[in-house]
């Protein structure tokens, strides 16, 4: 398997056509989180590094823009902002292919089925079929979850050159999010190995106690991963051997079903 993806390192740095505006424009968008939907301007030039005087003009030109709107003190995005998500969706089309066999799939076995790319370090949810919830975090369109520790984020890893692999895992600041989670460089890059010859990754436990998931990549038609999808569940409902024997086949059946639709 390859990919298309590139190590966040590799990325150009700023030059002469570096709009550097424009970049800390998008530093106050992502200022705005779940853990800050809303914030004065002295929040936003603190979280972004700017100056008050630069923040302000910013938001105000946002605000202008009809992507911010403001009570007088506080500043929130508007719904707009999802126009900018949307134009990365639907200049990909074959998400519109995927996403009946997603539902399918998830109708058939009862467990949440999501589709994410890589993007540096984390995987970014692009599609997601809710059943039950079974994160204590909710996730979303648009969420980002370490890929190092999830079964999207390995099967996504193994779609690269081993040394941009390790570049990526150290990059990603490896932490214990359980017992389970395996933060030992060597062996990860072992694992996404196995990952990448046997064409599919299953994590227990890794992310959170108790969430389990299985995942199988998405390819173009020369063979390069270009997203993936899985299956999430809890172990209280779904072990290691219910994953493998009775939603692996179905994963891999919707996996291969939409890459021949990319064709």
């Amino acid at each position: 398997m390859g990919t298309d993806s590139s190590p966040a390192a590799q990325a150009p740095q700023p030059g002469d056509s570096y709009v550097r505006s424009f970049a800390r424009g998008l530093e106050v968008i992502r200022s705005f989180s779940q853990q800050a939907p809303a914030q004065t301007l002295s929040e936003v030039a603190q979280r972004t590094g700017l100056t008050r005087a630069g923040a302000r003009r910013i938001l105000l030109t946002l605000q202008a823009l009809g992507y911010v709107d403001s009570d007088g003190r506080q500043f929130r995005l508007t719904p707009r902002i999802l126009d900018l998500g949307f134009a990365y969706l639907s200049s990909m089309p074959f998400w519109s292919l995927a996403e009946p066999e997603m539902e399918s799939l998830a109708d058939e076995i009862g467990e949440s089925c999501s589709a994410a790319v890589l993007e540096g370090t984390d995987v970014v949810y692009v599609l997601r079929v809710h059943t039950h919830k079974i994160m204590r975090t909710s996730l979303g369109v648009g969420s980002r979850l370490p890929a190092y520790c999830t079964a999207l984020g390995r099967v996504l890893l193994a779609g690269l050159n081993e040394a941009d692999l390790r570049q990526r895992l150290l990059a990603s600041g490896v932490q214990r999010n359980t017992e389970h989670t395996v933060t030992d460089i060597d062996e990860l890059v072992d694992r996404i190995g196995r990952v990448r010859q046997q064409g599919w990754s299953l994590v227990n436990q890794e992310l959170e106690e108790g969430l389990i998931s299985v995942a199988a990549p998405i390819l173009n038609r020369s063979g390069k991963v270009i997203a993936a999808i899985n299956i999430s569940g809890q172990v209280n409902r779904t072990d290691v051997q219910a994953m493998q024997q009775r939603y692996l086949p179905a994963l891999l059946q919707r996996a291969r079903s939409i890459s021949a639709r990319i064709g």
